[in-house]
């Protein structure tokens, strides 16, 4: 087998009359662990799939005469992180912390929700979720990402739509995944900040309402701008709310869209009022 060297996350090194490997970090594996310097092993191939990274270390093993793994690479981390996970509405969690979920993780995981059937076999999905996932309140040996969003994602191609997307029409639907992004932008940027990690529920409610307090004076003053302003703060504080809450932004309006989507009633001074 001719094999092409590229550089990628997984490499197969080689110490020679020792044995050939598979590993991530050949600092750490190599160096640290087995005792060997640069300079006393070399690199035979590099790539980001971690099945191609698999096959090459089986295939090299077997050319250059050295005793091959019982179980392949990809399959290690299968029995070493037992690939749990749980769904529910709202979020896929995975049990493994943030700073530990990598690619060996994720390969060939499938994920089931209420939203459609996902299955990890790409380097983008896998990329993608490694670039969404987020650190739970619940502990720091669990990470979870947001269901709706990876209906949504590029990566898998395909807009799913709630679980009953019958009260939902086509242009609805268009948009909002055109705005999937502004929410989960909305979370980043507070996760960056922190917020996530340290404010509560109780925090962004006293929150909304300096928010709704801002926005109730710049109606009377018919000020725009600030009406404007204050609408985008009161929606970025909700989005963290709803994250408090245990939900999303997303499936909260959703929710109440379903509610009033075939509601029926009538204008009464200016404040729609609904039957009975």
């Amino acid at each position: 087998m001719a094999i092409t060297l590229e550089k990628g996350k997984y490499k197969i090194y080689h110490i020679p009359g020792k044995k050939i490997g598979c590993t991530t970090n050949l600092k750490k594996r190599v160096e640290m662990e087995q005792g060997y310097k640069s300079g006393e092993y070399e690199i035979l191939f590099e790539t980001d799939d971690i099945l191609e990274a698999s096959k090459a270390e089986e295939t090299l093993q077997n050319d250059l005469g050295y005793k091959v793994d019982l179980k392949p690479y990809n399959e290690l981390f299968k029995s070493k992180y037992m690939r749990t996970h749980s769904s529910s509405e709202a979020t896929t969690t995975f049990r493994i912390s943030l700073n530990d979920i990598n690619n060996s993780f994720l390969a060939d995981l499938v994920i089931e929700t209420s939203r459609g059937k996902f299955i990890l076999d790409s380097v983008d999905k896998i990329e993608w979720v490694l670039s969404n996932v987020h650190s739970s309140q619940f502990g720091p040996s669990t990470c979870y990402i947001y269901n709706k969003a990876m209906a949504e994602a590029g990566a898998f191609a395909i807009f799913r739509g709630p679980p009953d997307d019958t009260y939902i029409d086509y242009n609805k639907t268009i948009s909002i995944a055109k705005n999937i992004d502004r929410f989960e932008n909305i979370r980043q940027w507070s996760n960056k900040r922190n917020i996530l990690q340290k404010g509560d529920i109780k925090t962004q409610l006293i929150k909304l309402y300096e928010e709704t307090g801002e926005l109730a004076k710049a109606v009377l003053e018919k000020d725009e701008k600030e009406i404007i302003d204050a609408i985008g703060d009161s929606i970025i504080v909700l989005t963290n709310l709803a994250y408090f809450a245990g939900t999303t932004i997303e499936d909260c309006i959703d929710s109440a869209y379903k509610e009033i989507s075939n509601r029926t009633g009538k204008m009464i001074n200016g404040t729609f009022i609904k039957d009975e």
